[in-house]
């Protein structure tokens, strides 16, 4: 059991202090004739979203292991629901199930520190969705079906599983807190240097608003924001040296933006500009997390690499008794 790690309370402090500070910038610059009605409603609608995104984000990684990992499985729940509903996957109830059961035993291993099943549920449901696929007998569709199943179980329940895992370490919280901040400033910092330096785009048929300048723009000022948030975190011990604080910074920054390019492509192909509606002024729940998708699975394998991530604690703590 681990108490609240000093590094994730003085960053949710900052998150607050901001959130606290944000109405009178909007005052000063709308009395500055800064801000136009549009401009004005849009800014409110989404702070009023923030006010309501971040205590659910940020509560169940200060609350502790469990509800970290059960926060990030309901994450992970929600956000396969928006894409089944975006492609039509709900309408294959089984494979739909399949991928449903496979997020819920992945917050399950998660939970039971049972890292053996945890990365043996990646192959086994990948297999049971392409077995499952043939109980419809409808050879027509075969692949689009189960390619979708596999796509949205990898992105959804792998990829944002790991964040589960990754609450098990000592340092687990205080890594989690410190990806989601960077993980949101990332996209702040490729907007704001966008708009100042960026020329050339990025990926025009994808992305159309994403220029190179800002993509750069992220990558400097978010590597060296979590270069020493990470440093704070792991001080004296061998992930604290500059190489490996730069290296988890480009790392976050790059796959933070390339989760933000896939669910954009995917969104081009199905022809719609957001994937949900469920969070005013900014989409759905993919819109507003889809940076953090790669992110997981690669800070985690990074550190557990170096320093172990919750491996060393008794294993199996709820099905081992």
């Amino acid at each position: 059991m681990f108490g609240l790690h000093p590094v994730a309370f003085w960053i949710a402090a900052g998150i607050a202090a901001v959130l606290l500070i944000t109405p009178l910038v909007f005052l000063v610059l709308d009395k500055a004739g800064k801000l136009s009605p549009a401009l004005r409603t849009d800014l409110w609608t989404r702070y009023k979203s923030w006010l309501i995104l971040t205590p659910l984000m940020v509560g169940p990684l200060l609350a502790g292991r469990l509800p970290a990992i059960i926060g990030v499985g309901v994450l992970s729940l929600a956000c396969y629901r928006e894409f089944a509903r975006a492609t039509g996957m709900f309408r294959h109830r089984t494979i739909s199930a399949v991928v449903a059961l496979g997020i819920v035993l992945l917050t399950f291993a998660a939970a039971d520190r049972w890292y053996g099943f945890f990365v043996a549920l990646s192959s086994l449901t990948i297999s049971l969705l392409v077995i499952i696929g043939l109980f419809d007998d409808q050879p027509k569709g075969y692949i689009q079906r189960v390619a979708l199943g596999v796509l949205a179980f990898s992105l959804f329940g792998v990829c944002l599983g790991h964040y589960g895992y990754f609450a098990n370490g000592p340092a687990g919280q205080a890594f989690l807190v410190a990806i989601l901040l960077c993980v949101e400033l990332n996209d702040v910092f490729a907007y704001c240097t966008g708009k100042t330096f960026g020329r050339r785009k990025l990926a025009p048929n994808t992305s159309p608003n994403k220029t190179i300048g800002g993509a750069i723009g992220a990558v400097i000022l978010t590597t060296a924001l979590f270069a020493f948030l990470v440093h704070l975190i792991v001080h004296g011990t061998v992930l604290d040296q500059p190489v490996h604080l730069v290296v988890m910074g480009l790392l976050l920054s790059c796959t933070g933006q390339w989760g933000d390019l896939v669910m954009s492509s995917i969104k081009r192909d199905l022809g719609v500009k957001d994937l949900g509606v469920t969070i005013p002024g900014h989409g759905g729940l993919l819109d507003r997390f889809d940076s953090l998708i790669f992110v997981g699975p690669a800070m985690f394998h990074y550190v557990n690499y170096f320093l172990g991530l919750g491996l060393d604690q008794p294993v199996r703590s709820i099905t081992g008794h």
